[in-house]
């Protein structure tokens, strides 16, 4: 049995925490009481009680007055926090990494990954504290100057999902909170305690520097909880990570009050093997694109789509590789695959086992719901690959879970219209040595994803990149380049240092 007690008690997480909090200060909601159980033992490792309405209006209020100091702190000073809570996260990362892989079911080393991701975007944020550059530009009439200019949004909503259960939240709460806004975080309610926990490891950087209350809030509760975000006029910004139907579900309550929404969705994510892949590092990528947190990543790879002069090669190659994993406790550094969420995603696989089957698929590896004393949670089940073709309704859909579909193809065109020939569009990759093939598939007739790599795998985006889809995966980008954007509102500025009044496009309008 994993001692956790012991990491619980570092990162302050009590047997029953609190389901609100205003950066500083948390209290217990009036909620239901919500058990947070481990997928790697099955064991309740807490409970904590969720909001009710009161509590979040609660939250709410002071997250608004809050946004009236916080937002006239000048940008470098926001950053120079920031660049604290880096600090703090450096300092818990060991135990942060551990709670992470143990309450959602990750691998230790992707656990700790995920902790490493929200230090790297606290170094980002920082850096572009000084850097939330406008434009100048040179207006048509005389002793006229023009520019644009970024202002703070206000209350930034995000609602995050249980596979990154802590690096989301910084994407977003990182660069809201440079931009001069505030936060009010809504975590899955699978994974509660990492939430708390983040909470705990920043309040100290936040008390230190006389932060207003209300700048990092937090409101444990399930889906209606997020209804109350989605539908709040208060609300400025609302972050959406999830499942599709989710985020249709919160794009249209946002998109009703006319409010904004950056939502992070599905995906369905495609690699592309051609002729002159190096088989060495494509293999590697394939498998670890769809087993790494047990296929439960947005951006897991779901289908393989293999040239037929070396289909049969990969076929084997990739059985081979599956027949090498070792699947257990994400906390034992000789396992590969850990245990999925939970039972329920675990009769979502066999479910969709049972299509594949239906639907004529043949599978090659697996799969497999797997028992004994080391699968006593109910949790692991066997990463598997099945040969199908992509019409399927089931490889149209987008299964949490480590199964792979294999795919043939014989001409590029080909494999590239199979690729995009999903709902979905988040990430892709093509393995080739072929620059023509590389250019095309990066072309505008390539890939339609957010996402488009070569010779790496669709898994394990860096903080730099923005990171988002398209189609039913929302539109949205966080993390680096210009998605600072998304969190601070536009407005452009003109100003007459003349005596006169010229109206622009030569209009007259004289009056005396």
């Amino acid at each position: 049995m994993v001692e956790i007690d012991p990491i619980l008690k570092k990162l302050g997480i009590e047997s029953v925490n609190h389901g609100a909090s205003t950066g500083q200060n948390s209290w217990a909601g009036a909620g239901e009481i919500l058990e947070s159980s481990s997928p790697v033992d099955g064991r309740t490792i807490a409970a904590v009680t969720q909001c009710t309405r009161s509590d979040y209006d609660r939250v709410i209020e002071n997250a608004a007055m809050a946004f009236k100091t916080w937002r006239n702190v000048p940008a470098p000073k926001r950053g120079e926090i920031v660049r604290q809570m880096g600090e703090q996260l450096r300092n818990y990362k060991q135990e942060l990494g551990m709670l992470v892989s143990y309450e959602m079911g990750k691998s230790l080393q992707e656990g700790l990954g995920e902790v490493q991701e929200m230090i790297d975007i606290c170094d980002f944020a920082t850096g572009l504290s000084r850097q939330l550059y406008g434009l100048t530009m040179h207006s048509e009439r005389p002793q006229h100057r023009m520019y644009e200019q970024w202002h703070p949004l206000g209350i930034v909503g995000i609602i995050t999902a249980f596979n990154f259960p802590v690096a989301v939240w910084s994407w977003n709460a990182m660069l809201a909170w440079v931009c001069g806004d505030v936060c009010v975080w809504k975590p899955s309610e699978k994974t509660p305690l990492t939430a708390i926990a983040c909470q705990n490891i920043i309040k100290t950087v936040l008390k230190n520097n006389d932060v207003p209350e209300g700048v990092s809030c937090m409101v444990i509760g399930g889906r209606e909880t997020g209804e109350w975000i989605s539908g709040d006029t208060r609300v400025s910004l609302v972050s959406a990570t999830g499942s599709t139907p989710m985020g249709k579900a919160v794009g249209e309550a946002v998109a009703r009050r006319l409010g904004r929404s950056l939502l992070e969705l599905g995906g369905n994510n495609a690699i592309i093997v051609t002729p002159s892949a190096d088989l060495s590092i494509a293999i590697p990528g394939i498998v670890f694109g769809a087993v790494g947190t047990a296929g439960q990543r947005c951006t897991s790879t779901r289908r393989v789509i293999v040239h037929e002069s070396i289909f049969a090669e990969v076929k084997d190659r990739l059985a081979k590789a599956y027949g090498q994993l070792q699947i257990g406790s994400p906390l034992d550094p000789a396992n590969h695959v850990g245990p999925l969420i939970d039972r329920h995603a675990v009769q979502q696989y066999e479910a969709a086992v049972e299509k594949v089957n239906r639907a004529g698929g043949k599978f090659i590896v697996g799969p497999n719901v797997l028992e004994g004393e080391a699968y006593a949670s109910g949790c692991y089940v066997q990463p598997c690959i099945a040969e199908v073709e992509n019409h399927y309704a089931i490889v149209q859909h987008e299964t949490f879970a480590p199964i792979l579909y294999i795919i043939r193809y014989e001409s590029l065109d080909e494999a590239i219209a199979i690729q995009n020939d999903v709902p979905q569009g988040l990430s892709s990759a093509i393995f080739t040595l072929n620059v023509r093939e590389s250019e095309q598939y990066l072309s505008q007739v390539g890939s339609d994803c957010g996402i488009a790599n070569v010779n790496i795998g669709t898994s394990g985006a860096e903080i730099g990149g923005a990171f988002g889809g398209e189609k039913e995966t929302g539109g949205g980008r966080e993390s680096g380049s210009d998605a600072w954007k998304a969190y601070m509102r536009r407005q452009t500025n003109t100003i007459n240092y003349g005596n006169a009044l010229p109206l622009a496009q030569g209009i007259k309008f004289e009056i005396e």
